[in-house]
This record gives C-alpha cells, sequence and structure tokens, in this order.
C-alpha cells in the first residue's frame, strides 16, 4: 500500500515507505519496489566481464559508484542520462574519480549456446559505449540489491559504500539533474 502524501523533499523521495516496503516514484508509469533506501549499506555482489574476470562491488569502495543495471529490453531507458554521464567522463576529473559499473542482466541467456552469443554481443557493446559492461548470469545481483527485472535501474553509491540515490525507469530531467548534483557533491568531498 503506498503512501498518498508528497515526499518532505526531493531526497526522501526515494523513501517513500508504506507496509515495509521501500518504494521510489520515478516520474513513470509503476513504482519501483525494495530498491536499497538512501543511506543505506550498499551490499556487495559479484558480476564478470564477458571474459570471466570478475568484479566485486566492495573493490570499488573509496570512489562514489554509478551502477546502471538493465538487460536488453531497458537498455534504451535512459539514454539521456547515459548521454549526460558521457559528456561528464569527456573530463578527466570524472574517469578517475568516479567508478561505473554498466552491468546487463543476461540471466535469461546463462546456457549454451546462447551465453557464447551473447559474450560476443557484449564485447561489442562494451566497444561502442567506451567501458567495460559486465554481466549479471544468474540474476544474484539483482536480487542482492532488490532491482526487478526488465526495467533500467541506476543507482549512485557513495565513496564509503552507502546509498545516494536509487531509481528504476526512465529518469525524468529532474532526477537525472538531482543524480548529477550528488555525483558532484560527492566527488567533491
Amino acid at each position: 500500500m503506498a503512501s498518498s502524501s508528497p515526499p518532505r523533499s526531493s531526497r526522501s523521495l526515494s523513501r517513500l515507505v508504506a507496509g515495509g516496503a521501500l518504494v521510489a516514484a520515478t516520474g513513470v508509469q509503476g513504482v519501483a519496489l525494495g530498491l536499497p533506501a538512501e543511506g543505506e549499506k550498499a551490499p556487495n555482489a559479484r558480476v564478470e566481464d564477458a571474459d570471466g574476470r570478475a568484479l566485486e562491488m566492495k573493490s570499488l569502495q573509496g570512489k562514489p559508484i554509478i551502477i546502471m543495471y538493465e538487460d536488453k529490453e531497458s537498455s534504451s531507458q535512459n539514454k539521456a542520462f547515459k548521454d549526460e554521464l558521457g559528456k561528464l567522463a569527456k573530463g578527466d576529473r570524472y574517469k578517475k574519480t568516479v567508478a561505473l559499473a554498466a552491468i546487463a542482466d543476461v540471466s535469461g541467456y546463462n546456457f549454451w549456446p546462447a551465453k557464447g552469443f551473447v559474450k560476443d554481443a557484449i564485447r561489442e557493446e562494451s566497444v561502442k559505449a567506451g567501458t567495460t559492461i559486465y554481466c549479471d548470469w544468474d540474476g544474484s545481483f539483482r536480487k542482492k540489491y532488490r532491482l526487478r527485472a526488465g526495467v533500467s535501474s541506476v543507482l549512485l553509491v557513495s565513496r564509503a559504500g552507502e546509498v545516494l540515490f536509487a531509481a528504476e525507469g526512465t529518469l525524468s530531467a529532474e532526477r537525472r539533474g538531482q543524480i548529477i548534483e550528488l555525483l558532484k557533491s560527492e566527488i567533491a568531498k
């Protein structure tokens, strides 16, 4: 049951809690259920790139972390946000001080021969994007972070490993501005 009262501030938007479930409004139809709350310690989770090299989220601690979690169908939902990140990344300041974890939900393809084709496609997309795209082969990352399948999820984790921002679905211009400002603030620390 969602609360009908508006949030007290834009920072509290991701903290609407009703019936024990976190509800984060994203400005699109539907709501995100169960996302990590602002201030919550981000869970450690393991993903791997298309060549099997592992990445544990805890290894990125010490830098702000932007997590983009998507599957093939939802990968275009936050194109505007990705474009804004691309502009920021053109400056060395952001490349060296921010960790980007681009993660593909490929749990539906964790079988032979599909897995080989998906690995090839992920390698190609990584080159196009100019960043490593990691694979969530078994859905364990999605489960640890309480993300919904089939929808783009965007999170910002602080240097200390706490969630600063979490949203699902297409981010409105206001929400994109909010995460960019939180990121800039975290870099300035």
